[in-house]
């Protein structure tokens, strides 16, 4: 279940376990900053960093996540000739934070902006300047603005957020054409006032935050569009009253700004984002869509005429994660007419950006386990492979399209985290950024490989397994397995590095990871699959998978197995310790036991109704189907020794969920113990406390397995 860092880059708050694989880095060692010196590859390759065969090099441990670094937010300057981008770092306690850097496009030249950190770049039409979030010199944070080169920079406006639940949202700012004014979103005190005092008094159906660190309780603050002048810094409040408003985007005209606000008479209940644009001249709002679906992150077409946009078509969507496919949809900017502009491929699609001629609408598109950059006719809705040139496993994360057929990518493999590319017109993807060169340099990655297999009822499903790194030594039954099972539902897993499967490979184990059905990748179809069934097909799929595993693979010891998970890989792992005693431990993470108390302890309420076709107090049927497949219901059944893991202030997953299960476990004299992780919201973000949890996982199943039959290594 996990967000990432970006405003443009969200993943469900289920699967965010499975997001951003470097989302969250901290750390105490040096970090690694990109090199100049490996930025200018022949035109047209892709290095590698994989090591040579047979290198007789160390494998990966649990604090090598403190030298990990990744390639974040990239957006390409409107002229192609320079690409802003930021570098996640963990090099000191708390949480990651992010640097500024910036290519030159022609000579790969990479250049640091400023001393201070930087978060969600943005140029300036003209090219010449930058506007980010960031400190200023002066130790002023909010919206600085500087030249290009990190000089004269100054803070243009102090940003005020909201902790309240608004998922899915687009940028924050965005720069007017004529390059004068930055629109940006910010907060002021909501109606309700702060929610403090003794008692404490609640009213709202969505008081509870996201995530309760550093609070509690929601905030009750409302996002509004304001206008900020670069010369005299004068700000002007463009939007007001009891509502959000988000994800805006200038108009290339400058007559009108668009943006994504929720105005059901109860928001806090029925989550259904609309397009709206404003003129901020006369402060008229005009809105665009009247869907009962989800409309989010609007772009423009280069001549102003209409809007493209991330969009659903059911009328129930939940505001925590969604079964349907996003598409990328087009509207008219004056006659509002619709269409799906992605409707000829069938999986989930990404936010969408024009490309400056008008002549390509460029988005992201999931797919078995991978996220690829397709291009669509505006006019013929035809799509296809924005980058035909990449070959293997790799995955796209953030990406600008530019001038002259320019464009600059986050770029993942299985052999590194995300680093910068760049593509012309012609040639490959050329690779600008080697951000863990020095660590990789004196690691072995272990290898990555896919299979497919039918699973209890005939429905062909994708697993991916990391194989552990000593397995030239390998004899039958030699190496214990572990299950990692992806969040989501609705999300994926696939073959790009991952650090904790790299870890347990480094300990002699496999790690296994499953795209069972509900997963996106495989066509709507597939992620329907899990209605009104979850912990149902797809936890069948998860141990048919195992099975796979075991007869393909006859060094993996059937006697020493491992099962893990985050969000609802976690209720996944708890669901399934209580179907077979198969599998010798488990580690489940802010895991779900019991689907009942989960509807209603969550700050979202609706995922469940989306998930099984109703509000539970609706249909006596569906929460009788809830309690059906709650973990916590079958506890006597479980005889795997089980650790959990969960924050302490996780409101996507209330920590009463495991700790229900901790007790009940407890009663049925199961072995088990209870990680609660202080600071911490759904998914642990602390790389001390990433570590710690690894370590300790290790520990739990290396115990466990010791009492095991099996092979000889």
């Amino acid at each position: 279940m996990t967000r990432c860092c970006t405003f443009r880059r969200t993943v469900s708050s289920i699967g965010l376990l499975v997001g951003c694989v470097l989302a969250s880095r901290c750390d105490t060692a040096a970090t690694q900053t990109p090199s100049p010196a490996a930025a200018k590859p022949a035109s047209g390759s892709t290095p590698s960093l994989a090591n040579a065969p047979g290198a007789d090099l160390p494998s990966f441990v649990s604090a090598d996540l403190y030298r990990l670094q990744s390639v974040g937010d990239v957006q390409l300057s409107p002229d192609a000739t320079h690409v802003a981008y930021t570098v996640q770092i963990a090099d000191r306690p708390g949480r990651p934070y992010s640097q500024l850097w910036v290519a030159d496009v022609a000579t790969g030249k990479l250049a640091r902006l400023g001393a201070t950190e930087g978060s969600t770049p943005r140029w300036s039409p003209n090219s010449q300047r930058l506007a980010y979030v960031g400190d200023a010199p002066d130790g002023a944070s909010g919206l600085i603005v500087s030249r290009a080169d990190g000089t004269e920079s100054f803070l243009l406006a102090p940003l005020s957020g909201t902790n309240a639940p608004l998922p899915s949202t687009g940028d924050r700012f965005d720069w007017s054409p004529d390059g004068r004014q930055i629109a940006f979103v910010s907060s002021t005190p909501g109606p309700e006032g702060n929610p403090d005092g003794d008692p404490i008094v609640i009213t709202r159906y969505n008081y509870k935050p996201p995530a309760s660190y550093p609070s509690r309780w929601n905030d009750n603050k409302r996002l509004h569009i304001f206008l900020a002048d670069v010369v005299t810094k004068q700000i002007r409040q463009l939007t007001d009253g009891n509502f959000n408003e988000h994800s805006i985007a200038w108009s290339p005209k400058g007559d009108r700004l668009a943006f994504i606000s929720n105005r059901e008479a109860d928001s806090d209940r029925v989550f259904n984002y609309d397009l709206f644009t404003i003129e901020p001249a006369t402060r008229k709002i005009v809105q665009l869509t009247k869907t009962k679906s989800a409309e989010y992150r609007p772009a423009w077409s280069p001549d102003g005429r209409r809007l493209a946009y991330q969009g659903t078509k059911r009328a129930l969507t939940s505001s925590e994660t969604t079964m349907e496919d996003t598409h990328v949809w087009l509207i008219d900017a004056d006659t509002n007419e619709r269409k799906d502009l992605g409707a000829t491929v069938d999986n989930r699609q990404g936010a969408p950006q024009w490309s400056p001629d008008g002549r390509a609408v460029f988005f992201t598109v999931q797919r078995r386990g991978q996220t690829t950059l397709f291009k669509a006719d505006p006019s013929s809705g035809r799509a296809t492979a924005a980058l035909p040139s990449m070959d293997g496993a790799a995955s796209v994360g953030s990406w600008s399209v530019g001038a002259d057929g320019v464009m600059a990518f986050a770029l993942s493999t299985p052999k590194a985290p995300p680093d910068l590319y760049v593509q012309r017109t012609s040639g490959g993807p050329q690779q600008l950024t080697t951000v863990n060169k020095d660590l990789f340099a004196r690691k072995k990655v272990a290898p990555v490989e896919a299979f497919t297999f039918k699973s209890f009822d005939g429905l062909e499903v994708e697993a991916f397994l990391t194989k552990p790194a000593d397995l030239e030594t390998a004899t039958p039954a030699s190496h214990p397995m572990i299950v990692m099972i992806h969040g989501g539902p609705h999300g994926q897993q696939g073959a790009l590095f991952n650090h904790k499967a790299q870890v347990y490979a480094a300990r002699g184990y496999a790690a296994l990871m499953v795209n069972y059905r509900g997963s996106t990748g495989y066509g709507q179809k597939f992620a329907d699959a899990i209605f009104k069934d979850q912990n149902g097909g797809e936890a069948k799929d998860v141990l048919a998978a195992v099975d796979a595993a075991v007869a393909k693979y006859p060094w993996i010891d059937p006697q020493r197995l491992g099962v893990e998970g985050g969000s609802y890989g976690g209720q996944l792992t708890n669901w399934l310790i209580t179907q077979t005693p198969r599998f010798k431990a488990a580690v489940p993470s802010a895991s779900i036991s019991n689907l009942v108390t989960q509807n209603y302890l969550s700050y979202y309420h609706d995922y469940l109704a989306v998930e099984f076709g109703s509000y539970p107090h609706a249909d006596e049927k569906i929460m009788d189907l809830l309690w059906q497949r709650s973990a916590i219901r079958y506890v006597s059944n479980v005889k795997t020794p089980v650790m959990f893991i969960h924050g302490d202030n996780d409101n996507n997953v209330n920590i009463a969920e495991a700790e229900q299960f901790f007790i009940a476990l407890k009663d049925a004299g199961v072995e088990t113990v209870m990680l609660r992780y202080p600071r911490e919201g759904h998914g642990l973000r602390e790389s001390t406390h990433i570590v710690d949890s690894i370590d300790r996982s290790i520990e739990w199943y290396e115990r466990h397995f010791k009492g095991a039959v099996k092979g000889t290594r």
